[in-house]
């Protein structure tokens, strides 16, 4: 597992970013952890960085419908 730092959000209580990997690990708030595969490097940081994380989440990476499951 990546290195998790926390977000100002409603609902993501951390992230973090393997790139060895390429996977987005997203903690929510209420305990289940999700993981993005083939994340490019660019997109994760975007979205690890922007002002609404969960905004930048749904929008390069969830719409894009990259593989996910539940840790």
């Amino acid at each position: 597992m990546p290195k998790m730092r926390s977000v100002y959000s409603s609902h993501i209580a951390t992230i973090g970013y393997d790139e060895d990997a390429r996977e987005l690990h997203v903690k929510w708030d209420r305990g289940k952890t999700s993981i993005y595969s083939e994340v490019p490097p660019d997109i994760a940081h975007l979205v690890m960085n922007a002002k609404s994380v969960g905004e930048a989440l749904n929008e390069h990476v969830k719409v894009p419908n990259l593989p996910h499951r539940y840790l």
